[in-house]
């Protein structure tokens, strides 16, 4: 257990979800201080800073490692700084706490597991489906033998938002399997209880047409089919720019039952007008639909420290992922199965 009772924290990255980490840690996870915010956006840094009613942002996330107020950091940028990033704050001595994809590729995970177990800090991926309330009743009831043996796990994620212009190019973002279902990669991998032994993919770009010319390979749809190592099935469904809502579900197939999870309205209004049908809110946001699971994460990071106990989502569980969309984006291109 650390020797200090509250633990001071920076986000990396002011953006949406940095924001949201930052709110938590300012207002409502236990031992824990917001210190600082970092972001290269001086604009976005002072924004953020004020906002949260604290006195210090970096430009630099180099010299919030410096600060010997911050114990532990959130990465919270894009996909491409995050080994740079999670390797200096291990060797300045900070745990980390890293947004997902962990990474670009397998050897930048292996590099961040390496410098945070030689530097003895923590290393936690923000999978926060896992700590979301009825992921983790789903979980209980797996082991506790309630649909008997899991044969089958299918997860989908479809948001409403069009891609940022860096998503386009795969060698940036790797794509919309990195981008979007890198959760859906997790959901399988936890709810299995295995990893993921070969993969087939297919997708399409259906809603971007005027970037086809310059980015070919671009992929707005994803469909994605995965056999474990012990030989269950998994399934994903990825999309972007689907504007009907936030969309995120899984079932659970076993022996002897199976489990849902996901919801699909973000509010409990249910309208009925002359025109005799039935209106209901659609989830809106990831924001809306995790807001519990993102704090729940938080809180654990900082117990984890704390008690000196691994983190409930390891370094590994990020690499896994990682290896899958490496898959994945492998097969799209061959068009033929991938082995990992």
């Amino acid at each position: 257990m650390t020797g200090k009772t509250t633990l001071g924290v920076c986000i990396i990255g002011a953006g949406r979800a940095g924001m949201i980490h930052a709110v938590n840690f300012r207002k409502s996870v236990p031992y824990a201080r917001l210190v600082a915010v970092a972001d290269p956006n001086m604009e976005a840094a002072a924004r953020a800073a004020a906002e949260l009613e604290i006195d210090r942002y970096y430009t630099d996330y180099r010299d919030a490692l410096e600060d010997a107020a911050v114990d532990a950091v959130v990465v919270v940028t894009p996909t491409a700084f995050h080994r740079e990033i999670v390797v200096a704050a291990a060797a300045a001595g900070k745990h980390v706490l890293c947004e997902k994809p962990m990474a670009m590729n397998e050897r930048e995970c292996d590099d961040m597991i390496e410098a945070c177990e030689k530097a003895g800090v923590q290393l936690q991926i923000a999978f926060m489906r896992r700590f979301d309330e009825s992921f983790q009743e789903a979980k209980r009831q797996i082991e506790a033998g309630a649909i008997g043996d899991v044969v089958m796990v299918k997860s989908l994620t479809r948001g409403p938002s069009t891609p940022q212009p860096w998503m386009y190019d795969l060698k940036k973002s790797n794509g919309p399997l990195a981008e979007v279902n890198s959760h859906d990669i997790d959901t399988l991998r936890w709810f299995a209880g295995a990893d993921i032994a070969e993969v087939f993919a297919v997708g399409g770009n259906f809603r971007c047409p005027d970037i086809r010319a310059e980015f070919p390979d671009f992929y707005d749809n994803v469909s994605l089919n995965a056999k474990f190592v012990d030989g269950k099935l998994g399934s994903i469904d990825g999309a972007m720019g689907v504007q009907y809502g936030y969309d995120s579900r899984v079932e659970i197939l076993g022996t002897e039952g199976v489990i849902y999870l996901g919801q699909t309205h973000e509010r409990t209004i249910v309208t009925a007008g002359k025109g005799k049908e039935l209106r209901r809110p659609f989830m809106n946001s990831w924001r809306s639909l995790y807001k519990e699971a993102y704090l729940a994460e938080d809180t654990d990071f900082i117990a984890s420290i704390r008690e000196g106990r691994p983190p409930r989502v390891t370094g590994y569980d990020g690499k896994m992922a990682v290896k899958v969309v490496e898959a994945g984006n492998a097969s799209l291109r061959l068009g033929a199965v991938v082995k990992l």
